[in-house]
């Protein structure tokens, strides 16, 4: 990895995993990490490599708009994203994850996959429920047909759970040029 590089990493975080995985990230390339509602396109573009972070919500990553919006001013630029969800990581989950975020003149930025928390305590009252109900909608499933995502829906339960790893992050800093 490249010291000299001059980057800055924006993350949107709305449990904390994607917040913490920005924080080790800086921590460990020495570049600045912002939450993405408090960036400037002006501040931005200073940057040569913009490392994007979001959690990933019924498949969507969250903060994405940021850089679909500002695109045509950050295309010169080196761009990595990464996504934060609860699911276990699997092979070809990145390219899913792109395929439903990154379309057209975006298909070619790098996305990466970190598992992150699961904490139904603490989330807000419309996603608690929402899980609670897939959870009962994959539970009234055969459990030998679960999906990978729904037997981890159905294990994680009631239970906190933190599956935050910094070594989720080595593909994404093997890629910083």
């Amino acid at each position: 990895m490249n010291k000299q590089k001059n980057g800055i990493i924006l993350y949107q975080s709305k449990y904390g995993a994607t917040k913490e995985y920005a924080k080790w990230l800086s921590e460990t390339t020495g570049f600045k990490f912002l939450e993405i509602k408090k960036a400037k396109i002006d501040e931005i573009l200073q940057y040569d490599l913009i490392i994007l972070g979001g959690g990933l919500y019924a498949t969507g990553i969250s903060g994405i708009s940021f850089l679909k919006k500002n695109y045509s001013l950050l295309k010169p630029k080196q761009i990595l994203v990464f996504a934060v969800g609860a699911s276990p990581y699997v092979d070809g989950i990145e390219k899913v994850i792109a395929e439903n975020n990154l379309t057209g003149e975006l298909s070619d930025i790098p996305v990466f996959y970190c598992r992150g928390k699961w904490d139904l305590e603490n989330m807000s009252f419309i996603d608690k429920n929402l899980c609670k109900l897939l959870q009962n909608r994959v539970s009234k499933k055969d459990p030998s047909s679960y999906e990978i995502w729904e037997k981890a829906l159905i294990e994680a339960g009631n239970k906190t759970h933190d599956w935050t790893d910094k070594a989720y992050l080595n593909p994404i800093l093997d890629r910083i040029e």
